[in-house]
């Protein structure tokens, strides 16, 4: 039996492609789907392991980056999602994908799922950021996506990458461990330096860096100078991949 993973699409999304790709090399296979289609057809979601929100502009980022792809996910999928999460499941969101999961209240989930704890919001320079960051692992997390990581390096681009939380929410996510990247120097005002979180039980992760962007070393713009000869951004693809193949099938 094959891990199965849908790798969502539409409405502005642009990292599908690159995501279909990166769970192809992890050992996965990865299928495109249109958002409509899983609204359609509420039955679809069963048969896939693990859920992608990619990077993109959903819906040009009008009123808020990811805001109303979440609210078109919670509104026609919330009791699909949930059980797909009930289910042992894994759900990654990458940058736009990211911004929705916290939209949806997905993530950090501190509490509970559904109820919006936190926000990505305009960097501090005010502008959009395209660059290559250093990002350290925590690996007291439980996040599945990261296990057997120290650090590693991706690519950012984004505008409203600042991660922000009230201060009894950031204690709640300290104390659960839930940090799982932190940049090493914060490029846009993130609070605790934040780059990624994940859930209580580390299957649902949100993370403003691509790993996508990082599935061949030539990816890389110093892969000759400093000799990559390793596309680190998949290791997060075939982490998930693993689980699903150890606890799923």
């Amino acid at each position: 039996m094959k891990v199965k993973a849908c790798i969502l699409t539409g409405y502005g999304l642009n990292c599908d492609i690159e995501t279909q790709y990166s769970f192809k090399i992890a050992g996965a296979f990865a299928e495109r789907i249109h958002i409509n289609e899983l609204i359609w057809n509420k039955e679809l979601l069963k048969k896939f392991h693990i859920l992608a929100f990619v990077g993109g502009f959903s819906w040009a980022d009008d009123h808020g980056a990811g805001l109303l792809l979440a609210l078109k996910m919670k509104n026609h999928l919330m009791d699909q999602i949930q059980k797909f999460i009930d289910d042992g499941k894994l759900i990654i969101g990458i940058c736009n994908g990211f911004q929705t999961l916290v939209n949806m209240g997905l993530l950090p989930a501190t509490e509970m799922y559904w109820k919006r704890e936190a926000a990505l919001i305009s960097n501090d320079s005010g502008n959009f950021i395209d660059r290559w960051v250093m990002l350290k692992v925590n690996r007291d997390s439980p996040c599945i996506f990261t296990k057997g990581l120290d650090e590693i390096e991706l690519p950012i681009r984004h505008a409203e990458g600042k991660f922000y939380a009230r201060r009894d929410v950031l204690k709640r996510i300290v104390e659960g461990n839930q940090i799982v990247l932190q940049y090493k120097e914060n490029p846009n005002g993130s609070l605790l330096d934040i780059a990624a979180v994940c859930d209580r039980t580390g299957r649902i992760f949100g993370l403003m860096p691509h790993p996508e962007a990082f599935n061949h070393p030539t990816n890389h713009p110093d892969w000759t100078r400093r000799k990559i000869s390793k596309a680190f951004g998949i290791e997060i693809f075939r982490n998930a991949v693993s689980y699903v193949k150890e606890n799923l099938l």
